[in-house]
């Protein structure tokens, strides 16, 4: 080993020689002696120094009196009672009282030294500083800390959001909210305050108050006084954020009469999360935190994140997703049940066709369409018509046979020439849907014409009445009454349309010489609202599609096709399929077949599994046309592509100059008996550049050659416009392969990974 710089053999030989005592002195560590009681009766100079005391002010001292109180308890109760069962004690945390009132953390080794006889004699000491340390180890254990918490949290939010995924009705994602919320930060109680389902988005807000839909943990008075604030309790939310409301000057000044409530319960405070949906207000999550509840105070403060208190952002965080997650799962409840009802109306809308196509005449049509319209779509059913003579009523009809009889009376109660107040002359004086809203005392006895009509009125008890005119090339044939009691609510404005739809279909009936332009005009509409909107813009993929009914017959059909963004994973779902037939039916059959496609998506099934619901679930339709479909799930990003067919003709994939029909193997048909095993699914990836091309046989089948003719030529068309977008493609695939008489429908769908 090298000399020390600098320092010579003499230098040296003195450092070492005088080495014992200065590394006592002056060591790295405090040493000290003192006596079994405590007494110190040596001591170094540096632990005088970190003692901020002199040697003489150490010397005689009790060493237990250096410490800080729980260093006293410390010692009395673990340091001593060690020492003397073991003679020694390693790196015991004691904290030395400094004079300034500041603290010194050290780590202390001991020996105890005894005679013959085994009594203590000497005990010595050193002490090492561990501030340091210390700091090292509360970090330590507050990351533990935190991430103990964020794990919590992540479970926690985890949870909710599965189970919320999982709800199938309003109710359920209420009870999942609040109970996931109140587990999730502890809080004594919570509610959830839902703003009406008819406040979607299209509805026009503030017609009907908040109310509490779920609660748990909440005072009845506390809930009481909730919803008694009704509409201005939306006063209390704050856009985009968690607030909290304490109980204090400023709540008792706004709102009184819930301070006093909140401070005869104990309630601190209350904590409002926004539920929301694409950034639309949805409801309102109300979690209550008591002065002596079961949260305690311990776990969750109900101040403003960000402002000092221990609601902490993560909190804060946490609750605003779950508003978010719960005002999503909101709005696919309420899409699934509105589309459960469109289906019903629907199926509703074409039974009432079907039913007066079989009718031998007015009478018996309208007496059926009566009969149909209860309890499906109202209560009570008044169809009137205007004869030559005058108004008849030739069919009234109730939804409860027990009060049929009512419905009987109102037979007898024949509407004015004109004028007064009653809906259904207003109706046909006005040539307008009349919707009476709410059903009062005051309205019934300005419409009744006599007492006996009033008391059929009050037996009746009405909440809402819909009055649409029978018209047809601007004349007058009839009023359609619809009545709705208080045990199915208030007609919706969805109901109204309905109403309006079976209102012009009764008119077909009575104006034969109609029939077929109505039923034109119908059938465009019906087909306009059940084919799917123009495909989204989807980052990756260029997407074209076309639609053609055959050129005979209602000019409507059952093919569809579908593109749907799946915001969960970022996949896109296709479909594409024909439904047997090419008239109002097929294309009936086509729009709740997309409907239920729709909704399938909800839970995003593979392909394969799609086919296997719709097998399973057919019957449950009720449909009575069966159907060919092809199921897609595409990933812009990757390429990957998986397909199923229900004895659906295969896509055709276009990469450059290669053109080939991919090898997807079709199950049965929808409708058809299930297959005896699940439907098969095609996987691979869709290159960059490349098209797909899905389409029905409406494109290539023809009465004049096979379909292995028209498939060969829309693969040679395809191949000569290979390097055309979807767009340019889909037009030149039918100005080449179609003509202005075509036997069948056709849907187009072309999607290119650009």
């Amino acid at each position: 080993m090298e000399d020390a710089p600098g320092a010579g053999p003499a230098e040296l030989g003195r450092l070492i020689e005088d080495d014992p005592a200065d590394l006592y002195e002056n060591a790295p560590c405090g040493y000290l002696s003192m006596l079994p009681g405590g007494r110190i009766i040596k001591v170094n100079r540096t632990f005088a120094q970190w003692s901020r005391r002199s040697a003489e002010e150490l010397l005689g001292a009790s060493f237990p009196e250096l410490l800080t109180v729980g260093g006293r308890v410390f010692h009395e109760t673990h340091f001593t009672p060690l020492l003397r069962m073991q003679g020694a004690v390693r790196e015991v945390a004691l904290d030395l009282a400094l004079p300034d009132g500041t603290t010194l953390p050290c780590l202390v080794n001991a020996v105890e030294l005894r005679d013959d006889a085994g009594a203590p004699v000497l005990v010595r000491a050193t002490l090492f500083e561990a501030t340091s340390r210390r700091r090292y180890e509360r970090a330590l254990l507050a990351a533990q800390r935190t991430a103990a918490e964020s794990e919590t949290r992540s479970r926690a939010l985890h949870q909710a959001v599965s189970e919320l995924a999982a709800a199938v009705s309003v109710h359920d994602v209420a009870v999942v909210l609040v109970e996931g919320a109140r587990a999730a930060v502890a809080a004594d109680g919570g509610g959830l305050w839902l703003f009406p389902a008819e406040e979607a988005p299209g509805r026009r807000p503030g017609r009907t108050p908040p109310r509490l839909l779920a609660q748990a943990g909440i005072s009845a008075p506390l809930r009481a006084e909730l919803e008694r604030l009704g509409a201005r309790a939306t006063r209390l939310v704050r856009p985009g954020g968690v607030r909290v409301v304490p109980l204090g000057p400023d709540l008792e000044r706004q709102e009184p009469g819930l301070a006093a409530v909140m401070a005869a319960e104990r309630v601190d405070a209350l904590v409002l999360v926004p539920v929301t949906a694409e950034g639309r207000p949805r409801g309102l999550l109300v979690l209550v935190r008591s002065a002596d509840g079961e949260g305690g105070g311990e776990l969750i403060s109900l101040t403003e994140p960000g402002t000092g208190g221990d609601l902490a952002v993560a909190d804060a965080d946490l609750l605003r997703t779950l508003g978010r997650q719960a005002g999503q799962a909101l709005e696919r409840v309420w899409l699934y049940e509105e589309t459960a009802r469109q289906a019903a109306r629907s199926a509703f809308l074409l039974d009432a066709a079907r039913l007066m196509s079989a009718a031998a005449g007015v009478a018996e049509t309208v007496e059926r369409l009566a009969l149909l319209a209860v309890p499906r779509l109202a209560d009570l059913c008044l169809i009137d018509l205007m004869t030559e003579h005058g108004w008849t009523r030739p069919a009234a009809r109730h939804a409860d046979p027990a009060l049929q009889h009512l419905a009987d009376r109102l037979r007898d109660v024949h509407l004015p020439p004109s004028g007064g107040a009653h809906p259904s002359v207003q109706a046909a004086d006005g040539g307008r849907t009349v919707w009476v809203r709410e059903v009062t005392d005051a309205w019934m006895a300005r419409i009744a014409q006599d007492d006996r009509h009033l008391a059929v009125l009050h037996e009746l008890r009405l909440t809402g009445l819909v009055a649409v005119p029978l018209m047809a090339e601007g004349r007058l044939l009839g009023v359609l009454t619809l009545g709705s009691s208080r045990q199915r609510g208030p007609f919706t404005a969805a109901d109204v349309e309905v109403a309006e739809q079976l209102a012009l279909q009764v008119s077909q009936v009575v104006d034969k010489a109609q029939r077929l332009e109505l039923e034109t005009r119908t059938s465009h509409a019906l087909q306009a609202n059940l084919l799917p909107p123009a495909p989204p813009p989807v980052p990756g993929l260029a997407v074209a599609v076309r639609y053609m009914a055959a050129s005979q017959g209602a000019d409507v059909g059952g093919d569809f096709y579908d593109v749907v963004p799946l915001p969960a994973d970022g996949t896109v779902a296709l479909a594409v399929g024909d439904v047997v037939g090419h008239d109002i039916t097929a294309a009936a059959v086509m729009g709740q077949l997309r409907s239920v496609h729709r909704v399938l998506l909800a839970e995003r099934p593979s392909p394969s599994a799609i086919i296997d619901r719709f097998q399973a679930g057919w019957g449950l339709l009720g449909l009575q046309r069966m159907a060919t479909a092809l199921f897609g799930r595409l990933d812009p990003a990757t390429g990957q592509l998986r397909l199923a067919s229900a004895g659906h003709l295969s896509p055709l994939l276009i990469t450059g100059d290669r053109v080939e029909y991919l090898d997807v193997r079709p199950s049965r048909m929808l409708g058809a008996p299930p297959a005896p095993a699940p439907a098969v699914e095609w996987a691979g990836v869709l290159p960059v550049g490349a098209t797909l091309v899905l389409f029905t046989d409406g494109l290539v089948e023809s009465r004049t050659a096979d379909i292995d003719a028209g498939l060969a030529a829309l693969r040679d068309v395809a191949r000569a416009a290979s390097g055309a977008g979807p767009d340019e493609l889909c037009d030149r695939l039918l100005a080449e392969l179609t003509g202005d008489h075509r036997a069948d429908d056709v849907a187009l769908l072309a999607v290119a990974r650009v």
